[in-house]
């Protein structure tokens, strides 16, 4: 099956590419559009727009954010309900069948045929786009440090979540300590370490795969959406992401 026509476009975007400064931005799920030969997933216009399709505000703190750092941004152009792509794919979180309290009916039952479909048309673009710029930077003596950027809803299967940022980590903490160590100093938001969730939740596959496996610092942060739902909110929290990150890059190169 065909899952995406030549109309649509390519499944990842790349921004800035010829950027001078240290960073790649990753935002994997920046967007809720989905590929025409899907049609809805058999979900209605508010799951859609909910945060089970996408981290709303997450590509404008993240292209915000990679606009001060003088970063490359990469981005997925479609919604993580076809194919997370912080998700290797032999998780069932890759393409998954409930999403909190959303049952998916298109996901159901995916034989291989299908969710291979969705693995080359979706998945393997955006890790060999993402791969091969940052072999193209180690290549160039610029070896990067990987920075993704989510959102998470401030409600979870009814539970108020307090954490206003995340600042998450894998096996290799050095970024995110430094990152928390600022945090602690500022004050304007709750951040906490591997909240709302943590590696033990699947969610650093980007960051193992991309940044862990090259020997490469790398931090995956997350947002609480109802505090980037105007651009006031985005432009507050990119300029105390960016500080963060400013804080935490400068002490990698002192260590």
């Amino acid at each position: 099956m065909q899952i995406l026509s030549t109309e649509e476009g390519d499944p990842v975007a790349l921004e800035n590419v010829v950027a001078r400064g240290r960073a790649i931005v990753v935002c994997e799920h920046a967007s809720r559009v989905m590929p025409k030969a899907l049609g809805t997933l058999g979900l209605s216009e508010e799951a859609l727009a909910s945060h089970i399709a996408w981290d709303p505000g997450a590509l404008a703190v993240a292209r915000l954010i990679a606009g001060s750092l003088d970063a490359t941004l990469v981005h997925q152009r479609f919604s993580r309900l076809v194919y997370d792509c912080n998700r290797p794919p032999d998780s069932p979180a890759a393409m998954p069948e409930k999403s909190e309290v959303f049952d998916i009916p298109g996901n159901r039952g995916l034989d291989r045929t299908a969710r291979d479909a969705r693995t080359a048309a979706l998945y393997e673009p955006f890790r060999d786009a993402l791969a091969g710029l940052v072999r193209e930077r180690i290549a160039a003596g610029r070896a990067p440090v990987v920075v993704t950027v989510h959102s998470f809803t401030p409600v979870y299967f009814g539970r108020p979540r307090a954490v206003e940022i995340g600042i998450l980590h894998d096996a290799d903490s050095r970024l995110a300590d430094a990152m928390l160590a600022a945090a602690a100093r500022d004050g304007r938001y709750d951040a906490r370490r591997n909240e709302p969730y943590g590696p033990e939740d699947g969610v650093t596959h980007t960051l193992k795969e991309h940044g862990i496996a090259n020997g490469l610092a790398n931090v995956m942060i997350e947002v609480r959406n109802d505090l980037v739902r105007d651009e006031a909110g985005e432009r507050a929290v990119a300029e105390y992401l960016t500080g963060l990150l400013r804080e935490g890059l400068a002490s990698l190169e002192q260590g």
